[in-house]
């Protein structure tokens, strides 16, 4: 982990829990800190994609929400999370007796704060700097928490899920009711009242939901 990239976390975060997850302690980044109210000039030129890593996205919450109140879910079992941002799911998973999680996340950021965050909750992740769509892996259960918020990805993301479904992983998604989230072929198992902060969302409460894939 880069040493610049952790004090960069320390010092634009604060170690705080959710109101929905009061179990795990994360470095986030409130809506009045700097580090959301950069231009994107100012990003570029500190080499800082957007720092979806420092805020606890609503279905992210909700899915770990529903690892720690059903830890049957993944006990045991393979977890990969998907653009694992905060690595709130992968936390949630590993406290959940999860038999080995792995965060994956494009963002270098993102990395150096899921290890911060598995440290301070006292996990074991594997964290790994990768995009793992359109790959394979000995998974058994893959997690995505709100990443259906963009066309493009959310195709690409419906097509690989779908595949890995048919080759039977369970496939689990914690959402809020995103624009592309697919409408077909999910079975809901949990909602849950998020409150969330109208800077970075659309209100100060959004409605999540946890969803399991069931067919292709």
């Amino acid at each position: 982990m880069s040493t610049d990239r952790a004090g960069f976390i320390a010092a634009n975060t604060t170690v705080q829990s959710t109101a929905l997850l009061p179990e795990i302690r994360l470095h986030l980044a409130s809506e009045s800190m700097p580090i959301w109210q950069m231009s994107d000039e100012e990003r570029v030129a500190a080499g800082l994609p957007l720092p979806y890593w420092a805020f606890a996205w609503a279905g992210g919450q909700a899915l770990a929400r529903y690892l720690l109140d059903c830890p049957e879910t993944v006990a045991g079992m393979r977890v990969l999370d998907v653009g694992a941002g905060c690595g709130l799911e992968a936390i949630a998973a590993a406290m959940a007796g999860a038999g080995a999680v792995t965060a994956a996340d494009t963002d270098p950021f993102a990395i150096a704060a899921i290890e911060m965050n598995a440290k301070l909750n006292q996990v074991a992740v594997n964290i790994r700097q990768l995009d793992p769509v359109d790959q394979s892996g000995d998974w058994q259960v893959v997690m995505v928490g709100d990443l259906f918020f963009e066309q493009p990805l959310a195709k690409r993301l419906e097509t690989w899920l779908r595949g890995l479904r048919q080759a039977g992983v369970e496939i689990l998604i914690g959402d809020p009711q995103r624009t592309y989230l697919p409408r077909q072929g999910l079975e809901k198992l949990a909602t849950y009242a998020v409150p969330t902060t109208s800077a970075l969302e659309d209100s100060d409460l959004r409605n999540a939901s946890v969803w399991r894939m069931v067919y292709v």
